[in-house]
């Protein structure tokens, strides 16, 4: 049982008693409902949450989808109506509101749902540049991260982000994918990246967290099929550019010895890390640029935008004292919840010009 299975388990009795008392104190507000009716719709949510994981880990299918995506968004809407809800009690200790103002507050929900879940599935194209000294010449790669292709996400994301790909091949030299390709919400079989056999430039992938949960393995043999680069703990050379890829996992691995024997004179060299970790460590060994995600830039305002603040390096392009670089993309996927907001679903090229 994976890390992700494990965890939606665990959390499901408490996620079930929450929905109960959320419906219950949004019903209060309307003169409230039998219990009854609570429990059965609690169960319900938690029915919808549970079931599809396990028939999603043998064989993905549209209803097992459909209702994985109804509960990502249940999600997010229940986390506003929550945040709703404190609003409305606490200025209800206060001051009387007027029922219509209650009703407006309500109704921002899914006027703001309709938003995220544009934005989270509209994906664009950001640039940023990256000055170095020592760049024999100008090239341009491609960074994605956060695919998380899974249950809420799946085949058409594949097929959106080849595409855009495809459109970057005349100004792109190289594209490089910095984990969580998938999610662990569904299967993936060996046809499932095939449409990125389509791109015309170089693509590589090192695996994140979340690539373990549906079986590395799995990952790695849809990978090659499609023709991506797995750099596993690995380096390989593009032109002049050295590219080491750090897996980063919650299992038991063996991690690599990092030091100045992964750096080559004459290369720019770059570190694939999923995680925004070590910044500071990387660019004293040698390290030119790191590239990394995880974050989501936080995905959606206000709570989960809040917490992953908390993160040093939440997204954007950093620089340091020693001109090195770190990219923390924002992702393409989303996680668990087809939502965002104050975010992009982004692919970045990064324009590497002699400084």
């Amino acid at each position: 049982m994976s890390f992700r299975t494990r965890r939606v388990l665990i959390s499901a009795p408490f996620y079930m008693v929450f929905q109960f008392f959320l419906m219950k104190y949004i019903f209060l507000l309307f003169g409230g409902v039998n219990d009854f009716y609570l429990i059965l719709f609690s169960l319900f949510i938690g029915f919808v949450r549970c079931v599809p994981m396990f028939f999603e880990a043998r064989k993905s299918t549209v209803i097992g989808r459909l209702l994985s995506t109804v509960d990502g968004v249940w999600m997010w809407a229940s986390l506003m109506l929550f945040i709703d809800l404190v609003v409305i009690y606490l200025a209800g200790m206060f001051v009387k509101l007027p029922f219509e103002l209650i009703c407006l507050l309500l109704a921002i929900v899914p006027i703001l749902g309709v938003y995220n879940y544009y934005k989270a599935y509209k994906l664009v194209v950001n640039e940023k540049i990256i000055e170095l000294d020592n760049l024999p010449r100008d090239i341009n790669i491609v960074h994605l991260s956060d695919v998380h292709f899974g249950s809420v996400r799946h085949r058409e994301i594949i097929h959106k982000i080849s595409s855009e790909l495809k459109g970057l091949e005349d100004s792109c030299e190289l594209a490089i994918i910095s984990g969580d390709l998938a999610d662990g919400s569904s299967i993936v079989e060996e046809d499932d990246f095939l449409e990125f056999k389509e791109v015309g430039m170089p693509i590589i992938f090192t695996p994140g967290n979340h690539d373990f949960y549906p079986g590395i393995e799995n990952v790695i043999a849809a990978c090659k099929k499609a023709g991506i680069i797995v750099l596993d703990n690995e380096s390989m050379e593009f032109d002049f550019l050295n590219v080491f890829g750090l897996t980063f996992s919650f299992e038991d691995r063996e991690i690599p010895k990092i030091d100045e024997s992964l750096i080559k004179e004459g290369f720019v060299n770059i570190i694939n890390y999923h995680v925004p970790y070590y910044w500071e460590e990387f660019s004293a060994l040698g390290f030119d640029i790191q590239l990394s995600g995880h974050t989501h830039g936080g995905q959606f305002y206000p709570a989960v935008n809040f917490a992953w603040k908390l993160f040093k390096y939440n997204m954007g392009l950093f620089k340091n004292g020693s001109g090195k670089y770190l990219h923390v993309t924002t992702g393409v996927g989303s996680m668990d919840t087809p939502m965002r907001w104050g975010t992009d679903s982004e692919l970045v090229v990064l324009k590497l010009r002699k400084k």
